[in-house]
């Protein structure tokens, strides 16, 4: 079944807005935690005075990390409209609201100004962007010239992935548009964007993987109440362990990181 864009970007906002996802994956919402988002911020090379992108900001934990960390200003830039209230209200409870601001906005078509962009972040997203290359061209309009762009997301080799890791569930897992690494790399390139550094880190999604799978066992044994809204998702998320196991151990199916210049 072809998913049309406007289903692929409407089931994984709604997907990444509830409590389900929170429980799952924490709050940070991607493999590698604050830790790995540190390490990103460092390698945009930006002081107080840049602004910041961070693109897909979910819950907004990354941006209020970036404004800590950095000293900036930040932007977050998310298209579930329930994420964005939810991330202005933790900016404001961290203390940080003076200097980071959520829109609600797609990443195929940015609400900002051309070159008003001197860093930008984006975590564990551009596998669920449908027109990628259109997200690559908008990260590259946004950017200043020499700002950075540092980008972690699921990497895969679309024709070693089982037939069990596609459609629409599969999308909102961030496994059905994932793209190797180097192509990644070479849709950003594409864009007018300068790769300086790309590595993989295939053990976070493994992390990943054991965390989700600890919760769903967690969550079936002492939680109805979450059990239900996981209804049947519970048993088919916990029989589809195996198969995204196999997948990383085969190397179709891990993560990656991407640092690129404009």
């Amino acid at each position: 079944m072809t998913l049309a864009p406007s289903q692929i970007k409407a089931c994984c906002a709604a997907t990444y807005s509830g409590p389900v996802a929170r429980f799952l994956l924490g709050d940070t919402f991607h493999p590698g935690g604050s830790a790995l988002s540190s390490r990103l911020l460092a390698a945009l090379q930006v002081d107080a005075a840049a602004t910041v992108l961070d693109l897909a900001s979910g819950p907004g934990t990354s941006a209020i990390l970036a404004a800590r960390q950095l000293g900036c200003t930040v932007v977050g830039v998310e298209l579930s409209a329930e994420n964005v209230a939810a991330a202005g209200d933790a900016a404001r409870r961290a203390g940080v609201a003076a200097r980071v601001r959520f829109v609600q906005g797609d990443a195929e078509s940015l609400p900002l100004g051309d070159a008003s962009i001197d860093g930008a972040l984006c975590e564990c997203a551009f596998c669920l962007f449908p027109d990628k290359t259109t997200a690559a061209a908008e990260l590259a309009r946004v950017l200043t010239p020499g700002a950075r762009l540092a980008l972690s997301d699921v990497t895969a080799d679309p024709e070693r992935l089982p037939a069990e890791l596609s459609g629409i569930s599969a999308w909102a897992a961030c496994v059905a548009d994932a793209r190797p690494l180097d192509e990644i790399a070479a849709l950003l390139e594409q864009a007018g964007l300068v790769v300086e550094h790309s590595e993989r880190q295939d053990r976070l999604v493994k992390d990943v993987v054991a965390r989700v799978e600890a919760r769903l066992r967690l969550a079936r044994l002492l939680d109805p109440g979450l059990a239900r809204d996981l209804g049947p998702g519970i048993e088919r998320g916990l029989a589809l362990i195996p198969t995204v196991r196999e997948a990383i151990d085969r190397g179709a199916l891990g993560y990656g990181i991407v640092v690129a210049r404009r």
